[in-house]
């Protein structure tokens, strides 16, 4: 801890000096309001628009605070992108900054979860391969699994000669999951760094120890997650944490608690464990996923209240088996085993114990869970469990262990704060105390945007694209001069769409998730200005193309859940069941988000200048329609295709004189 008295916005003004930026109203409102928070261990929940510059103005308060008291704070992310931001941008300058002022350097590390390094055991030593799907270095070819392990294997050693991180997300182009797999362990496989030959040099332990001396230690919501619900401690000990991407934490939170069942893995974990128990105890787990199999080929797909009778034996009997080879593993836990022995049993008995842990759980079969089963591409059917809500988690484990500043640019719905707040177990009786405050953004998005509600269209319904969304589409793509994002509700929508245009406008390139990895999508997209990309979820967050490639957004329907998906249509019912209207907190709190979410991908720079065209009147016709729009950014507001039109033109018209 240093002696040195250093503001919030001294330390802010220097940090955005640093960076090259100006400061915002918003931004030091915002600093001033997270610092209170932290000091007072006040629980504060921030809406800070796209431009404001919250990074910087939660980071500072958090170096501030780290550095009074000796104690580092926790910065969890939802995704890869700000991560990156965070650790290769802005503390980097923050540091820079702070450095003069608190008369030493802060310190910063990024954290994941041990899976997400290389593994040296694993990729000097080799891992198991009794499916036999690896093939020798001479007989891979290009872009095969043995490939991408072997190209995997390369980059670990040269990090390791060059003191790199080993974190997959430096590994570029990356692997598939599969290939990972074999250059990776989690923490429960792990031999530890006393046992394991290579400790010394290990990825994940280095990791550990530079978050241990870390003043800011940025990591995602899932360890966030496992460090705060499953009572493993993987952070460093702390009291602050801040939640950036707030808006995403409860459905990151309930991934990381959702588990599943499928023969395939019931096989591959017998196979696994019978090097280790009794050959009869892995040949009973074996007819066990047999038993598993059959009853999910009889099973309805879908949510399942109950479990049918037969999936209900077969999951005990599978719990059952799983357990017996835990006992297997039990006998012979205090034999002497060399490093590689000791690796492949810890593999093989995590398997095992994640099958019984899951078992066990859908055998119980208690209120707090949803089980349901689905048909995959490829293993055939599944059989999933996943928390009915995980509010009540994060009150207790988080909200009530720790300080925590939740921002977002979308935790406002409805004007409210309050959906946010349930979704964080912060309402009802005895919940924490907590603030809110909405920073506002630095656009002014009445003048630079123009939301476009498609009133004469058909209502949509659940058999694809409608024809009259398709001629409104390529109108406003034609008068736009491609520049289009395509924000589809499902694939197979994105892809009609896709194929659509393509024929009735030729000469305007259209680029469609699933034809190459979104990366390489986005780069494309960002380069020409005729090119359009359509795509799903996945594109409706986190897609940040600024200037003229991105004038048009286009959503195709609102984006409520499927009335048959089966966590929202369980939220809905026990909402329905307590009294409340399980429309409007699960389904439209949802399509709230998204349209946010969504509509946010249009004004990213204060030069910005296009249009929101929602290709479904329900956003001006529904009962719940205001709500939805109170959601959204304050655009300028019409239903007239016109009007739409001529600003298209103009704002084409425009760019092509600048060029």
């Amino acid at each position: 801890m240093t002696e040195a008295n250093v503001s919030v916005d001294k330390l802010l003004a220097a940090a955005v000096t640093s960076v090259g930026g100006s400061q915002r109203a918003g931004q030091v409102e915002m600093a001033e309001a997270v610092g209170h928070a932290v000091d007072a261990g006040e629980h504060l929940l921030v809406q800070a628009g796209t431009g404001t510059g919250k990074s910087l103005a939660y980071l500072v308060p958090a170096l501030l605070h780290a550095d009074a008291s000796n104690t580092p704070v926790i910065v969890a992310t939802a995704t890869l992108a700000l991560q990156a931001q965070l650790v290769d941008r802005d503390l980097p300058a923050l540091a820079d900054a702070a450095e003069p002022l608190l008369g030493r350097r802060p310190r910063w590390a990024t954290l994941k979860g041990r899976a997400n390094y290389a593994c040296l055991h694993r990729v000097r030593d080799g891992a198991p391969d009794e499916q036999g799907e690896l093939v020798a270095a001479d007989e891979a070819s290009p872009g095969s699994l043995g490939a991408d392990v072997i190209r995997a294997r390369d980059w670990a050693e040269e990090q390791a000669s060059t003191g790199g991180s080993g974190d997959r997300d430096r590994l570029d182009p990356g692997v598939s999951d599969r290939a990972w797999a074999q250059v990776s362990v989690d923490a429960r496989e792990c031999l530890g760094a006393s046992r394991c030959p290579y400790g010394q040099e290990c990825f994940a332990e280095v990791a550990r120890a530079r978050a241990d001396e870390a003043d800011v230690v940025v990591t995602n919501h899932a360890l966030l997650a496992i460090d705060a619900l499953e009572g493993v401690p993987v952070l460093p000990e702390h009291r602050v944490v801040v939640v950036d991407e707030g808006h995403e934490l409860a459905a990151r939170v309930t991934s990381v608690a959702t588990a599943d069942l499928w023969p395939g893995v019931v096989d591959r974990t017998a196979v696994r464990v019978r090097s280790h128990v009794d050959d009869g105890d892995a040949d009973e787990l074996r007819t066990a996923g047999e038993r598993l199999r059959q009853a999910l080929a009889e099973a309805p797909e879908g949510r399942l209240d109950a479990l049918p009778e037969r999936l209900a034996g077969a999951v005990v009997d599978l719990r059952d088996a799983a357990r017996a080879v835990q006992s297997g593993f039990a006998a012979t836990s205090r034999e002497e085993r060399s490093a590689d022995a000791e690796a492949a049993r810890r593999a093989a008995k995590t398997m095992a114990d994640d099958v019984f842990g899951t078992a066990e759980r859908m055998a119980a079969n208690s209120g707090s869970d949803v089980i349901w089963t689905e048909d995959r591409e490829r293993g055939g059917r599944i059989v999933r469990v996943a928390p009915l809500s995980v509010a009540g988690l994060l009150r207790e484990r988080l909200f009530g262990e720790t300080t925590v500043v939740a921002t977002s640019a979308t935790l406002e719905l409805g004007g409210s704060f309050d959906a946010a707040a349930g979704s964080f177990g912060l309402l009802g009786e005895d919940a924490p105390a907590w603030r809110s405050l909405d920073v506002g953004s630095p656009f002014d998005y009445g003048k630079q945007a123009i939301l476009y509600v498609a009133r004469d269209l058909p209502t949509p319904g659940r058999d694809g694209l409608r024809p009259q969304a398709v001629d409104a589409l390529v109108e406003l793509m034609q008068a736009a001069g491609g520049r289009t994002l395509g924000l589809f509700s499902s694939r197979r929508a994105a892809v009609e769409a896709a194929e659509a245009v393509r024929q009735r406008l030729p000469d305007t390139p259209v680029l469609c998730q699933g034809e190459d990895v979104v990366a390489t999508l986005l780069r494309e997209f960002s380069a020409d200005e005729r090119t359009c990309l359509f795509g799903t979820l996945s594109l409706w967050q986190g897609v940040d193309v600024p200037g003229g490639s991105c004038q048009l957004v286009v959503i195709d329907r609102l984006p409520f859940p499927r009335p048959d998906e089966p966590l929202s249509s369980a939220r809905q019912r026990a909402v329905e069941e307590s009294g409340g209207n399980g429309f409007m907190t699960v389904a439209a709190n949802h399509a709230a988000l998204l349209l946010a979410q969504g509509s946010g991908r249009l004004i990213r720079r204060s030069s910005d200048r296009g249009v929101v065209a929602v290709l479904d009147p329900r956003l001006v016709t529904a009962r719940y329609s205001g709500y939805l729009r109170a959601s959204l950014p304050p655009m300028w507001f019409t239903t007239d295709r016109e009007v739409v039109n001529g600003a298209l033109q103009r704002l084409a018209a425009a760019d092509a004189k600048d060029d």
